[in-house]
């Protein structure tokens, strides 16, 4: 359990992972699903989850340049817990 929690855990981890659920976004994308973050934090958590294997980063060489975060393989499979989580949010909400 601990090791989840370091991984997923915090503030934004979850929900930076949830929004890449869907599909592949750029920083930009994920900046405003989210925009009580600040570009910094954003930044940090990103690299985080990509040192840890969860998230994969793609830049492109294009002026200007473009970069696109996606799940792994390893994050892919966080897909129902993160679901769960969403479901059990919902429902403590009511």
């Amino acid at each position: 359990m601990e090791l989840t929690l370091s991984l997923i855990g915090g503030k934004w981890k979850g929900v930076i992972l949830y929004h890449l659920i869907k599909d592949t976004k750029r920083f930009g994308e994920l900046k405003k699903f989210m925009p009580n973050i600040t570009q910094r934090m954003l930044t940090k958590q990103l690299r985080e989850l990509e040192d840890d294997g969860l998230v994969h980063r793609e830049v492109y060489k294009v002026v200007p340049p473009k970069v696109e975060y996606s799940l792994t393989k390893q994050g892919k499979s966080l897909k129902k817990t993160i679901l769960s989580l969403e479901e059990w949010g919902k429902n403590y909400q009511k």
